[in-house]
């Protein structure tokens, strides 16, 4: 995974840090054509700033953290893929006519273990991301997911799979083709596969598109991640039938790491480097295989129907019910 660029594209947030980091290399470079030392002023500097990013990214709300799962240099599957396995051979194709590029799929290893992987994957630029329909999957997408799923389950290997989409792709072909029964069927199997499942949320998970393949027994989330059951600004719309309302509705959602870790529903948040995944996607990529190979090294020791009965314990615990007497 090639390091991006320095900063091409700023939050509103990031800017006064980016300004600082700009300052400390002007003066490097002036100090550099002068020779002259600066050296404990630039040190003085580099400590402001690392101060400030601390500072920044641990009181983000709700909506900047959204702001940064969205960010468009953010790592996306493939360049998680390339970081973190060996022998990445990427496997085309529903066997029904369609091949979705918003949904990729592969088998390779990691550390050494063979493994299927599944992910969403959002185009670089505009061609990329209409070619990939932004990451969102049509049905044919989850049915090649299936098919590899089934593959996995029949020559014991491992599912490893990447969430990252708004949701299923949101057209009328789409419905024609079956999108809700393409999802429901996907969270029904991975129910019933014998092999260890670990998804990880990268980015934003939305609604049932990132359900359809997030049925795991164990449920990761990179720390400036979300998943929820709809966009802030679709719940917005619904809620108070105004988009603009967004901020509000991501505070109601509970859409953040570390809140779905107060609930219950995640398993594991894994730390991203200071200044998020895409100001170091190396780091991100090194921190996010160490978790993913220890936590495969737990599934492994268990037997199927071990793994089974937790995945199925793990979503029933889901969520609160009242008895009401009759």
């Amino acid at each position: 995974m090639a390091k991006a660029e320095r900063r091409p594209f700023l939050l509103d947030f990031e800017k006064p840090l980016c300004e600082l980091e700009t300052r400390i290399e002007q003066i490097r470079k002036l100090a550099e054509e002068n020779g002259v030392d600066v050296s404990k002023e630039i040190d003085h500097l580099e400590e402001r700033a690392e101060q400030l990013r601390k500072e920044i990214f641990s009181n983000l709300t709700p909506s900047q953290r959204l702001q940064l799962a969205r960010h468009p240099k953010r790592p996306s599957t493939l360049d998680y893929i390339q970081a973190i396995t060996e022998e990445w051979f990427e496997l085309h194709g529903d066997r029904r006519g369609y091949d979705d590029l918003a949904l990729i799929s592969g088998v390779a290893r990691l550390n050494g273990r063979p493994v299927v992987i599944i992910g969403h994957q959002k185009g670089r630029d505009t061609k990329d991301n209409v070619a990939r329909n932004f990451g969102m999957a049509a049905p044919g997408g989850y049915r090649k997911a299936l098919r590899l799923m089934d593959h996995a389950h029949q020559f014991s290997l491992p599912i490893l799979t990447f969430i990252d989409t708004p949701g299923a792709l949101p057209n009328v072909e789409a419905e024609k083709l079956g999108q809700g029964e393409a999802i429901a069927y996907n969270l029904r199997q991975m129910f019933c596969y014998d092999v260890p499942i670990i998804s990880t949320v990268i980015g934003e998970g939305g609604s049932g598109g990132a359900l359809g393949i997030g049925v795991a027994d164990r449920l990761l989330m990179l720390e400036h991640s979300v998943y929820s059951v709809a966009s802030p600004e679709a719940c917005a719309a619904i809620l108070w039938k105004d988009a603009k309302k967004s901020d509000q509705a991501a505070v109601a959602l509970k859409m953040t790491s570390r809140d779905l870790m107060e609930l219950g529903l995640i398993d594991q948040i894994v730390t991203e480097p200071s200044g998020a995944a895409h100001n170091n996607p190396m780091k991100t990529a090194a921190l996010l295989k160490q978790s993913l190979i220890d936590n495969l090294e737990e599934l492994t020791a268990m037997t199927p129907q071990q793994r089974k009965d937790l995945r199925y314990q793990k979503f029933r615990q889901m969520g609160v019910y009242l008895e009401v007497p009759a």
